[in-house]
């Protein structure tokens, strides 16, 4: 029985390997990895060296053999599976070849690279729907860590395979999109989706956004044409005076609920602490700000709807923006003494924010776009949250304000319809790019 090599010359072998491959020197290397794995048969490393210069060769069964040696050693490992899926995919073994590097995804969702050899083989497989996300994914994952954004960033034997990729996103993206918005096209006229056109084109990155004040920045969609401001005349809507008629039987809902602790979650769902920080701060941490949700993304909490029956029946009445796994936010909003909500800009200034002063004790305030208001319980006050905005409480009690989206009121019946299912389409494509 041959005795095993000393870990020293184990090593040495593997430096000599890794530098030859570094340096370009790929036979060299490759003998130094047949030489390690004669030493060290469970080199996970060297078989999966080994088994690329085979799919060089084009030697898919030799490939496969050491790779699969590979996949048993490290069942989990995201590089053994992406080469795998190559070598399964030159062999003619599609089902294998996707299943091992859909593996790999998601072993590693940020593996772009893998992702992208994903998309490619189910688009060759005539599979658009499902290739047309993945490179979407694959594409921004690469571009957001430096890499495809030009020449330069992408390696030459990419370049062809990354630019015709960015066409075919391109093309699917404005197809599916211009898809949905067809039959609301010949419903309503196509002049009456003017801008809407504008916006898609803005948010495919068609035509620049010509924001009217500059304090202006949504994150998602920007709509143009329609009032730009932070806050909003009472004026506009007619349906305040209801909601504030029954502010009374809605704050007692609130304290019964208050009452029995129970039901209030954080409004930040973030692992990290950081995270949070970047949103909140104050002594309670996380638990400084706190929803009792009626909606969540678009989500009706029926358990909580149940245990505030009269709240509930007047939100029903009300014009809330309502979209499939977006819309409506609708919610009390706990914030507790200190904490504060630091500046920060919305999604899209097709809805605006309504809030209803349920608790506020002094020294609490909003500010939007530069400008501070206090609350006034049992008053509302409706604002355009893509202005950067923040919230503090400064008291020593806690805060609660009732929280719901409306619908911009300039927006069309034809216009509310169309973001409803354009947004609703949009999300629904980034879900399936595994996007949040």
């Amino acid at each position: 029985m041959t005795a095993p090599a000393p870990p020293a010359a184990l090593a040495a072998q593997l430096e000599q390997a890794r530098n030859a491959a570094t340096q370009g020197r790929i036979a060299e290397a490759e003998a130094h990895y047949q030489r390690l794995l004669a030493l060290l048969p469970d080199s996970a490393e060297a078989l999966n060296f080994l088994a690329m210069c085979a799919l060089a060769r084009q030697q898919p069964a030799q490939a496969i053999a050491l790779l699969e040696r590979a996949r048993a050693l490290v069942p989990a490992d995201a590089e053994t599976l992406k080469s795998l899926g190559l070598a399964y995919r030159q062999a003619g073994r599609t089902d294998e070849a996707v299943a091992s590097l859909g593996a790999a995804v998601e072993q590693a969702p940020d593996y772009f690279l893998a992702r992208f050899h994903l998309a490619t083989l189910l688009q060759q497989l005539g599979r658009d729907d499902e290739a047309l996300p993945v490179f979407f994914r694959a594409l921004r994952d690469a571009q957001d860590r430096g890499h495809w954004r030009d020449q330069q960033s992408t390696p030459p034997g990419l370049r062809q395979a990354v630019v015709a990729a960015m066409r075919y996103v391109d093309e699917g993206r404005h197809r599916l999109f211009d898809g949905v918005l067809a039959p609301l096209r010949q419903r309503y006229g196509a002049q009456e989706l003017g801008r809407v056109e504008q916006a898609l084109a803005i948010y495919l990155g068609d035509a620049p956004a010509q924001y009217a004040d500059p304090a202006q920045r949504p994150l998602f969609l920007f709509f143009p044409g329609i009032a730009s401001q932070g806050y909003y005349e009472r004026e506009r809507f007619p349906w305040l005076e209801t909601l504030e008629q029954h502010t009374d039987a809605i704050r007692l809902e609130l304290l019964n609920l208050l009452a029995a602790e129970h039901g209030f979650e954080p409004f930040l769902r973030f692992d990290s602490l950081k995270r949070v920080e970047d949103y909140l701060r104050g002594p309670s941490g996380q638990a400084g700000w706190t929803g009792f949700f009626f909606y969540r993304h678009g989500e009706r909490r029926e358990e909580n709807c149940a245990r505030c029956p009269l709240t509930s029946q007047v939100l029903d009445a009300l014009p809330i923006v309502r979209i499939r796994e977006h819309a409506p936010e609708v919610l009390y909003s706990l914030l507790t003494p200190g904490a504060h909500i630091l500046p920060h800009r919305g999604v899209t200034n097709t809805r605006l924010v309504t809030h209803l002063p349920l608790i506020v004790p002094d020294h609490c305030a909003l500010r939007v776009g530069g400008v501070d208001h206090v609350w006034q319980e049992g008053r509302c006050v409706v604002f355009d949250d893509t202005y950067e905005h923040e919230a503090w409480n400064r008291s020593e009690q806690t805060r609660v304000v009732l929280i719901l989206d409306t619908w911009h009121p300039d927006l069309s019946e034809a216009e509310r319809a169309a973001v409803t299912d354009l947004v609703g389409a949009i999300g629904g494509f980034n879900q399936r790019a595994g996007l949040k």
